[in-house]
């Protein structure tokens, strides 16, 4: 996984996420959500890898682009130590939260490390007033 995460995300290679697409679609799709949510990237890594590895992996899955990261440029998780992870700050703002009330969501993103990403993520559906919050991650 740590090899195909290399090539697909950090090299670029966007023909690799036809790998995972079916399975992961057909999880997220079996979750019965309201909205399905990927995880955004960043501005730069959008220009930088030119695709959001996420959505990628999703085929036929019919989501929602209302999460946004607040900043155009930071450190990679990746690159981070477990601490440093656990010490991040909230990187998302949610678009049109109205959308979310009383709503099951479910986020998807590709990889669960410490959580915290998907704990921002989280954490602002919940403000927002969302029902439900579950999430889906294709390695852990």
């Amino acid at each position: 996984m740590k090899e195909y995460m290399q090539r697909y995300k950090f090299n670029g290679d966007y023909r690799l996420r036809v790998v995972f697409q079916r399975e992961l679609s057909k999880v997220v799709n079996e979750q019965k959500a309201d909205l399905i949510v990927p995880i955004p990237v960043t501005s730069t890594t959008m220009q930088t890898r030119g695709f959001n590895q996420v959505i990628g992996l999703l085929r036929e899955v019919p989501y929602q682009l209302i999460l946004q990261t607040k900043i155009s440029s930071k450190v990679a998780q990746s690159s981070k130590t477990k601490e440093e992870r656990l010490a991040t700050k909230q990187p998302f703002i949610l678009d049109a939260p109205e959308k979310v009330i009383n709503k099951k969501v479910l986020l998807v993103d590709d990889v669960y490390t410490t959580g915290r990403t998907l704990y921002h993520a989280a954490n602002l559906f919940k403000q927002a007033g969302c029902k439900e919050i579950g999430s889906v991650s294709l390695a852990r």
